[in-house]
């Protein structure tokens, strides 16, 4: 990373005095305007807690069940996956159906099932816990 001259045509010090000169300078807000921005501030949250506070409504059990999973859109979401569920279902791809006949069949042969490693780095942490201990 390249490093950059911070001096420029005023130079630390006078940077420094005028940064020094800002925070001794007081803020100058008039009362009156002051009592207005804190009316006005008072009004629009007055007004937004009236806004957000809902009549309370009585719901059925449906109403209250929706609500719980997360309403209508994750709802929506449930119906997508049981739709496609069921269409894998009914017409599953190639590598499914093939994969699912083979163990299901045996696949011509049960005892080349003991070829497949369904976990194939459970040696390798084993032998480190090992090696910890």
């Amino acid at each position: 990373m390249a490093k950059t001259d911070t001096t420029g045509p005023l130079g630390d010090a006078a940077l420094d005095a005028l940064l020094a000169e800002a925070r001794d300078t007081p803020d100058h807000l008039p009362d009156a305007l002051m009592a207005r921005m804190l009316a006005d501030a008072e009004a629009a949250q007055d007004a937004r807690a009236q806004a957000v506070a809902p009549a309370p409504q009585r719901r059925g059990r449906l109403a209250r069940a929706f609500a719980g999973i997360g309403g209508w859109p994750a709802l929506a979401g449930f119906a997508t996956a049981t739709v496609a569920g069921i269409w894998i279902g009914i017409s599953p791809p190639a590598v499914v159906s093939d994969g699912a006949a083979y163990y299901v069949s045996g696949g011509g042969a049960a005892e080349d099932l003991y070829l497949v490693d369904t976990m194939p780095a459970y040696d390798r942490i084993a032998a480190e816990v090992q090696e910890d201990a």
